[in-house]
């Protein structure tokens, strides 16, 4: 609306003088006042449900699917550790005379030759076990890759759910503004207002504006993360989500790390890994023991009566101070590694578990303090700014601070209930699983 549409309209209604147009602020104020605050959930056939969401990932995530593979491929080297080697069977045509290639002499047969190696006792059944240790591990991390791509999906999807919630936010306060736009327009025409006040409202719906740009393409980049965890195409069209509030009071951190200490499958993958590298530490001890070699040999004398061999033999580590000793040396460090790797994990996740539930506690309060305490002060405030521009003690533009105050703090409010949400899955996570948290 123009200001000499404003004029002219005022001009045939007869009611828009003085404080007649004060009412009529007051009427488009207090409209959009309480459909803001009406309840924006929609209930959306095509809502994507976090179980949904977290069942697609589990079902299509490319590297979930690596993580499991590789955890097959860990179990089949199991029964490779513990077998023998293989024998070595030879033929051969012995003492062949020259230049016929004769067999007419005492010393000339068809040999058959089985050869078998046969390790220190020890060797493969410390192989073995170090390769259990390993599959079991490589399982474990199948897990915990699993564990943590459900809170992953659970910390975007919050995200996601936070912009939706925030889109709706700033266009219902971006409706409002407009509508003081044109009570502006409309005042300024009559000679209540001031041009300054035009300009203002302007201001503040074009900045409103492009807040939600920024805001919907935020939803574009996080929309697409979400369907690359759930193993879809990045442009695939993600509905609507579901953004509870804040839950409960978490237990106390030693509560949950006496959890975690017992559940968290990288914590336990962490554990197996130790005791494979002392398996092979103790295996590797034996590679200065010698090996057997038994061999069983038939040779065939066609002009004479037929002959068999058996033989025993050793291996000699004459390379032991270029072989066996380093690599005694080497499993020894993997072990004091793998041992460091266990308590620095183990710490680690005590001090993730301190942080994250920090972070839930915090949010949690917040958003209480929030809804019993700010936002209702700053609803407060806008009615009393609109009971004082009824009467002219304030301009229009302290009720929109007013109004974009609101906004602000209720903004606010969903992205705690999303930093809850966050915190709580990365506890979860932690913890070994979804119900975790709780």
């Amino acid at each position: 609306m123009t200001a000499s549409g404003g004029m002219a309209s005022a001009a045939r209604t007869g009611v828009l003088g003085g404080r007649g147009v004060k009412w009529f602020l007051l009427s488009l104020a207090l409209g959009p006042w309480w459909v803001r605050h009406a309840s924006a959930q929609a209930a959306a056939g095509d809502t994507l449900r976090l179980t949904a969401a977290v069942a697609a990932a589990r079902g299509a995530n490319p590297m979930l699917l690596a993580a499991r593979l590789s955890a097959d491929a860990a179990a089949e080297r199991v029964p490779q550790a513990g077998a023998l080697p293989d024998p070595q069977l030879a033929f051969g045509l012995v003492n062949r005379m020259l230049p016929n290639f004769g067999a007419d002499e005492p010393m000339t047969m068809n040999e058959l030759r089985l050869t078998q190696m046969l390790p220190w006792p020890g060797k493969l059944g410390f192989g073995k076990r170090r390769a259990e240790h390993l599959a079991r591990a490589g399982a474990l991390e199948a897990v915990d890759a699993e564990v943590r791509l459900v809170s992953r999906v659970k910390s975007v999807y919050a995200e996601v759910g936070y912009i939706d919630r925030a889109i709706a936010i700033m266009d219902r306060t971006r409706g409002l503004l407009r509508d003081f736009f044109q009570v502006s327009q409309t005042m300024y025409a009559v000679g209540e207002g001031l041009q300054q006040d035009v300009l203002q409202a302007q201001v503040a719906v074009a900045r409103m504006t492009e807040d939600i740009v920024v805001m919907q393409q935020e939803r574009l980049a996080m929309a697409a993360r979400l369907n690359a965890l759930m193993g879809r195409g990045a442009s695939e069209p993600v509905g609507p989500l579901e953004l509870a509030g804040p839950g409960d009071t978490l237990p106390g951190v030693d509560s949950l790390m006496a959890r975690a200490a017992g559940a968290r499958p990288a914590l336990q993958a962490a554990y197996e890994r130790a005791r494979a590298a002392d398996a092979g530490y103790r295996a590797a001890r034996r590679e200065l023991y010698p090996d057997f070699m038994v061999q069983l040999a038939y040779g065939q004398r066609p002009q004479f009566d037929d002959m068999a061999t058996i033989m025993v033999g050793i291996t000699i580590p004459l390379w032991a101070g270029a072989r066996q000793l380093p690599m005694r040396r080497e499993m020894a460090a993997m072990r004091a590694g793998e041992d460091a790797m266990v308590r620095d994990l183990y710490n680690e996740t005590f001090a993730e578990l301190t942080e994250r539930r920090a972070q839930a506690e915090r949010a949690r309060s917040l958003a209480g303090l929030y809804e019993s305490s700010i936002l209702p002060q700053a609803r407060a405030a806008v009615e009393a700014a609109l009971s004082a521009y009824r009467v002219g003690r304030v301009n229009y533009m302290t009720l929109v601070e007013s109004e974009m105050t609101v906004n602000r703090y209720e903004i606010e409010l969903v992205r705690l209930a999303a930093a809850y949400h966050q915190a709580a899955a990365g506890i979860e996570a932690l913890l070994g699983g979804e119900g975790g948290a709780r």
